[in-house]
């Protein structure tokens, strides 16, 4: 072939490939033109038809180019809302999402196929609430059922890519959440198919997972090929191959996670193997990286984690997890430490059935290293939490200051030499009084403990213990420590003790010392919790627990004195701590005297002499019964101080000097512990209770199973003396019972209704009256949560003398006058009249009495209810002498009274008593 020739084919070749690609591009730049109103149109059509979640965007572009060589539309500031419950909140927020489309389709069929979707800078925010709801169900899947024309817009993906998103996913119903910053992905499948394979990859800058409010793994490198096989049917996820790297830890990832209609199941395996010690930790919360830093490791680990069965709230369903972890021939050098830990292996296996911690197993079947000629050799095996069986054998020998430097622990310095070689097999019951077998000496020489939350440290303690059981029973467990020694701030502290049989405990314990308790605590200080105070102990107690509660006070030799000095003591039935300024306590056999002991409680102050009895049973049984014998004088008593407390979220244990800030507080009612036998001969000068001021109150107060009684109680209340015996019992923090009856002799009405709440409430309508009334009155019934009556359980009855009483703009009296167009009813004056109630279901039942004024002689009965309803029968006799009667019927509300004629009426509805 000539060159003429060959230049002639080549150039018309050229000719042809360029008018071709010129075609292209001139389709590829028409194309979108042509179909952009349809696309737009349908896809707006598709929004509306498909999506049950708001959908917004600033424009839309059709074009080849921005994905090519896909056919895309791109909508600009994308903004997605969710599904119900969470339709105003959005689930997804993009720069752009770009939907590639089939292009067959547009040309060949009255239907668009969406069959790719590109995510850029997109923020996914996905929520599930309590109840197991969640944000993301904004897809309308077609119904199998449902008849078709062909033309509407269908989602057959073949391809998902997302760039430099965020995801954040928030469960609140199993408490997860997962933070995905930096997130690349790339997914390939037919996704058009029912069931399909999803090839992934997957890059993520940094993954945070929270469980519980607690971060277990925090700025996170994940990079991930991963092959996922989906049933769109059942919305089901199979993860056959996933290799995964966490920071530098491999992971291969399998397993299965059905969505449920209202929950999960969930099949996990997690699993790195023969990976490097180092690796691992990497993949921990980030607390331990800047440890890692500093730290040389070595070795080999194993880990297994499996999540599998069904989590579904509503019926308190949960998945079982375990975790398994082996170390091999661990190496741990922190800062380059003269003597590291070698020789470190760990065989741990922990299972946690339906994530319950009650059902918890630990196994750890060895864990063991060596740091030069020291050793810790350990087994251990607890299942339960509650009543656990357990399984240990311990063997040490280990210098605590070179395994502290070794490990890098922070925050702490401990020094000495731990000893310690020991079993201990079988199960702990305190209520069937079985422990475990054993047999452990545990020996501290010369040791150190400083923090850094105080400058000096505990000095020269030294701990000589064994514990020895070789029967499983409590009467068999023996404890001995001898000696026990420590110094603290220049102060010596010593203790022995010798325990044997904890069915009747026999006791040798001697104590002396002074404890700085403000100082000391500082040493261990933890958030939220403040203790202050000395205790100086010199005590010397010998016995056995059964010569205590028969009274063999012969047989025991409970001798000492102990003094504490402004000691702060917190009570889980009180909601504030109570202060002990100074107290001095002898102790002589079961008895503890004291005289002149101040204490304070809010705003409360006590001066107590007495003596308690049985206070070794009480500190040592759970349900023994402290007795004791008091006399108390108080200049004030606030005794709404003493209501309990419950608190919506976390409460402190051991309250601050200041306060006890613990979220939102619910006042309750005052309880009173089942094991107080306490009496007291009170003398009070002032009493603050519920809106009521008592003076000068005296009487005798008891406290035994978990009552609170009073005898011939007196105080003065507004002027006026009163006499009571009462009766308490707090139930529950939001219930309690009461029964008191009460003699009050000439207290002025005016000012009763000014300063009693509860007198108010009763007695409304003495708004405006004055005079003195007389009470001899019983009554009984419940409190609420704060401490008001609960009225429909109140039942009670007796008298109420009124003398000299003026009734002023009385409501009742006003409209009785306008009924019988008498005026001097308006304002009646009574003399002296005997009132005899009585008060059940809600309903106050006035007997009948007779009272005259003015000429007058009215004559009153019937029932009113404690809300304010009212059904009285009067007749009123007209002057001179009353024979002839009117006979009237007064309904209504004491608000607005209804007066007629007559003698019949419809009785009050009782309302009953319905919390238990």
């Amino acid at each position: 072939m000539s060159n003429n020739k060959f230049k002639a084919i080549t150039l018309k070749l050229l000719k042809y490939i360029g008018i071709t690609i010129l075609i292209i591009l001139s389709l590829l730049f028409i194309t979108p033109l042509i179909f952009s109103e349809r696309i737009k149109q349908e896809i707006k059509k598709a929004a509306n038809t498909k999506l049950n979640g708001e959908l917004n965007y600033s424009d839309a572009k059709v074009s080849f180019f921005h994905h090519f060589p896909s056919l895309t539309i791109t909508l600009n500031d994308f903004k997605l809302n969710g599904s119900a419950p969470y339709k105003k909140e959005r689930f997804i927020t993009a720069e752009e999402v770009s939907f590639g489309l089939d292009v067959s389709s547009l040309l060949f069929s009255n239907a668009i196929n969406i069959d790719q979707i590109y995510l850029n800078q997109s923020f996914i925010n996905i929520k599930v609430n309590k109840n197991g709801e969640a944000n993301y169900n904004v897809y309308i899947a077609p119904k199998e059922t449902q008849k078709s024309d062909g033309s509407e817009t269908a989602l057959k993906l073949e391809k998902i890519e997302i760039k430099n998103s965020q995801i954040i996913y928030d469960d609140q119903s199993t408490k997860i959440h997962f933070d995905a910053l930096g997130f690349n992905y790339l997914g390939n499948g037919d996704l058009s198919k029912a069931v399909f394979d999803l090839y992934s990859k997957a890059k993520i800058d940094r993954l945070n997972i929270i469980y519980e409010n607690e971060p277990y793994l925090m700025n996170k490198k994940v990079d991930g090929d991963l092959i996922t096989k989906v049933n769109v049917n059942s919305l089901s996820f199979i993860f056959e191959q996933n290799d995964l790297k966490i920071n530098k830890l491999p992971v291969d990832f399998k397993g299965k996670f059905d969505f449920l209609k209202d929950g999960y199941n969930m099949d996990f395996v997690v699993k790195s193997t023969n990976s490097n010690l180092e690796d691992l930790f990497t993949a921990f919360p980030p607390k331990y990286i800047t440890w890692l830093k500093k730290t040389e490791l070595k070795g080999k680990t194993d880990l297994l984690l499996t999540l599998k069965g069904k989590y579904i709230a509503s019926e308190k369903k949960a998945p079982n997890l375990n975790l398994d972890l082996k170390i091999r021939d661990g190496f741990v050098n922190y800062d380059k430490s003269t003597f590291p830990v070698s020789n470190l292996n760990l065989d741990l296996a922990t299972q946690l059935p339906s994530l319950n911690p009650d059902l918890l197993i630990v196994d750890a079947r060895n864990l063991s290293l060596n740091i030069a000629s020291d050793y810790l050799k350990t087994k251990l095996y607890v299942k339960g939490v509650n009543n656990p069986e357990i399984d240990v054998i311990l063997k040490a020998k280990i210098d605590l200051e070179k395994l502290n430097r070794a490990l890098g622990i922070p925050d702490i310095e401990v020094k000495g030499m731990l000893t310690g070689e020991g079993k201990s097999k079988g199960k702990y019951d305190q209520e069937k009084h079985i422990f475990p077998i054993t047999n452990a000496v545990i020996n501290l020489k010369r040791g150190y403990l400083k923090t850094k939350y105080y400058p000096n440290p505990i000095t020269n303690i030294n701990i000589v213990s064994q514990i020895t059981n070789q029967k499983g029973t409590f009467s068999d467990l023996k404890i001995a420590l001898k000696p026990t020694q420590f110094t603290f701030e220049g102060k010596p502290v010593f203790l022995e003790a010798d325990l044997n049989n904890f069915e009747d405990l026999t006791y040798d314990i001697k104590a002396k010392g002074t404890l700085d308790i403000s100082k000391i605590y500082k040493v261990f200080s933890q958030k939220g919790l403040d203790i202050d105070g000395s205790i100086k102990a010199d005590l010397a107690l010998k016995g056995k627990q059964s010569d205590v509660e028969k009274g063999n006070y012969t047989k025991l030799y409970n001798k000492g004195r102990l003094e504490l000095r402004n000691i702060l003591v917190a009570s889980e039935y009180l909601p504030k701590p109570f202060l002990i300024k100074e107290g001095v306590f002898k102790i002589n056999q079961d008895k503890m005297t004291f005289n002149n002991f101040l204490a304070a409680y809010g705003q409360s102050d006590f001066k107590m002499n007495g003596y308690l009895k049985n206070v070794f049973n009480f500190l040592t049984l759970k349900n023994s019964v402290l007795k004791g014998v008091f006399s108390l004088h108080s200049k004030y008593i606030n005794a709404d101080e003493f209501m309990s407390s419950t608190a919506s979220t976390t409460t402190i244990a051991v309250p601050s000097k200041s306060e006890i800030p613990t979220a939102n507080q619910e006042t309750g009612v005052i309880l009173i512990p089942s094991n107080f036998d306490l009496r007291f001969q009170a003398n009070a000068e002032k009493v603050n209770f519920n809106g009521l001021t008592l003076s000068n109150a005296k009487g005798a107060l008891q406290m035994k199973n978990g009552n609170l009684s009073m005898q011939n109680t007196g105080f003065a209340l507004i002027g006026c003396a009163v006499t009571m015996n009462a009766m308490y019992r707090g139930i529950s923090p939001q219930k309690a019972q009461f029964e008191y009856d009460i003699k009050a002799t000439d207290f002025d009405v005016k000012r009763a209704y000014n300063e009693i709440k509860i007198f108010r409430e009763m007695a409304s309508a003495a708004e405006k009256a004055q005079g003195t009334i007389s009470l001899d009155y019983k009554l009984k019934g419940k409190l609420n949560g704060k401490m008001e009556p609960v009225y429909p359980s109140l039942i009670g009855n007796g008298v109420v003398s009124v003398k000299d009483i003026k009734l002023y703009g009385m409501k009742m009296f006003n409209a009785v006058s306008k009924k019988t167009k008498h005026e001097a009813i308006n304002n009646p004056e009574i003399s002296k009249v005997d009132i005899k109630t009585s008060i059940k279901n809600n309903i106050i039942t006035i007997e009948r009495f007779k009272f005259k004024f003015a000429g007058f002689r009215p004559r009153i009965e019937g029932k009113t209810s404690l809300d304010g309803k009212l059904n009285l029968k009067m007749r009123l006799g007209l002057p001179p002498l009353g024979i002839i009667g009117v006979p009237l019927l007064i309904t209504g509300n004491k608000d607005n009274p209804k007066i007629k004629i007559g003698r019949k009426s419809e009785e009050l509805e009782e309302t009953k008593d319905t919390i238990n």
